[in-house]
């Protein structure tokens, strides 16, 4: 696991393609959850899935995917 339990990572938004950036809290493997678009405040499906090493993997979709 990394030094820091929380990694900031940089999506890409379904809907209107901006990039955001959301706070992934690395502790927990598997997550998944919804969270507004900080740009056109659409629903956006996370799923998030962390590696031994602690490295996020997420996957950001449209609530319709």
């Amino acid at each position: 696991m990394t030094a820091h339990a929380v990694e900031p990572v940089d999506i890409q938004c379904p809907y209107c393609w901006e990039m955001i950036d959301i706070l992934v809290d690395c502790s927990v493997e598997s997550q998944s959850y919804i969270e507004d678009c900080q740009v056109c405040c659409r629903p956006i499906q996370f799923d998030i899935l962390v590696d031994e090493t602690g490295q996020p993997d997420v996957t950001a979709r449209s609530d319709d995917e």
